[in-house]
């Protein structure tokens, strides 16, 4: 195992916040041709509440420092209160950034993302702004039309390929007040334009019989334009209990459908990965096995093995939060519940270099919560 961890320190400290911004989570890195480096997260007085936005911070000097950029995201559209999600990033050209963001509908200000009863999630849409200028300023928010698909929220880091094409990852799901039976399934919006315009809904992963969910997608890029490796967070609804992270690797010009995802060893639920020149694959995983703990893994033949010797422990937390579910016989609709009250998590990874990787993630008590950032030499 070769694995160091040189660094770590605070992109947005929660400290240093005000009680309205006092929960920073949910984390997005985005490395920028010049050398800058940006960070976006949720930030807020509470985990999934209606006043939540995106926070942007910037760093100059590889991730050793970072400084707050002063930006307000509007929050309505069409004229109703909502609240956004998310915040990744993708530059498509020299200083030219797109930023991603789920929008909740908060009309109702007592409505909780997700309704134990229906096990539906509040009205949402996808959105877009565009920066000519690092990150420094916004346009105002482009909606990204995903026709006959609801309960969507954006999942993970957009992909880009050498070719230009971006990848932007999201799930669908069903909304607040739908009674009928869920149906959960990853999909990408592919740009082959800069994000000028977006192709149809493309499917990644989808369970036939349902009984399993692929949650909050990753993908890295692979050296062949199109070709993706993915890593699953994947829920058992039979057994109760959530599986081992699930692999796949496929392109954006395979036939539909996909293969299914299929099983690793690597224990926790999101995991992101980074793909070296070499063929190592490397996974950074959140695992809330008791103490909680965020590791990274290496597997040196592109995902087919991970080794128990090939990792590091970056973060380790016992969990402080008043939880109902444990590792097995879960309860779906109390899952949701503790979903917002853990107090670490949410793994993202870039590559620094061919031998250094740029980690960060959220952690905190349950009354503040600060986004982390760790770099590793492998």
């Amino acid at each position: 195992m070769a694995m160091h961890l040189e660094a770590r320190g605070l992109i947005s400290d929660a400290a240093q916040r005000s009680d309205a911004e006092r929960i920073s989570y949910f984390t997005a890195l985005c490395p920028l041709r010049s050398g800058t480096i940006l960070a976006g997260f949720q930030v807020g007085p509470a985990k999934h509440g209606p006043d939540n936005t995106i926070g942007l911070c910037r760093s100059a000097d590889g991730g050793e420092t970072w400084t707050a950029i002063p930006v307000r995201f509007e929050t309505r559209l069409g004229g109703t209160p909502g609240s956004l999600a998310a915040g990744e990033m993708v530059e498509v050209a020299p200083g030219r950034v797109l930023l991603f963001a789920t929008w909740f509908d908060r009309s109702d200000r007592e409505r909780p993302l997700f309704d134990p009863v229906t096990e539906g999630i509040l009205r949402s849409r996808e959105l877009m702004a565009v920066s000519n200028d690092e990150g420094l300023t916004w346009s105002p928010w482009r909606e990204l039309p995903i026709p006959g698909l609801t309960g969507c929220a954006m999942c993970g880091p957009v992909t880009l390929w050498s070719d230009g094409t971006i990848a932007f990852a999201f799930e669908s799901f069903k909304e607040f007040d739908d009674l009928k039976p869920a149906r959960h399934a990853a999909w990408l919006l592919i740009s082959r334009d800069g994000g000028d315009t977006f192709d149809p809904p493309w499917r990644i992963a989808q369970h036939p019989e349902h009984s399993l969910y692929y949650w909050d997608q990753r993908l890295c890029a692979t050296a062949t334009p199109g070709e993706f490796i993915a890593l699953f967070w994947t829920h058992d609804l039979a057994a109760k209990c959530d599986r081992r992270v699930h692999f796949l690797r496929a392109s954006i010009h395979d036939a539909q459908p996909l293969p299914l995802p299929t099983e690793t060893t690597l224990p926790g639920q999101i995991a992101a990965p980074v793909l070296l020149a070499d063929g190592r694959l490397f996974a950074f995983v959140v695992d809330r096995d008791q103490p909680g703990t965020l590791t990274l893994w290496e597997s040196p033949d592109s995902g087919i093995t991970w080794p128990n010797d090939a990792r590091l422990v970056v973060h380790q937390q016992q969990e402080l939060a008043k939880l109902s579910q444990g590792r097995d016989q879960i309860d779906f609709a109390q899952y949701w519940e503790d979903m917002g009250k853990w107090t670490f998590g949410h793994p993202a990874i870039r590559r620094l270099s061919d031998d250094r990787l740029l980690l960060a993630f959220y952690a905190g008590s349950p009354d503040r919560m600060s986004i982390h950032w760790a770099r590793v030499r492998v």
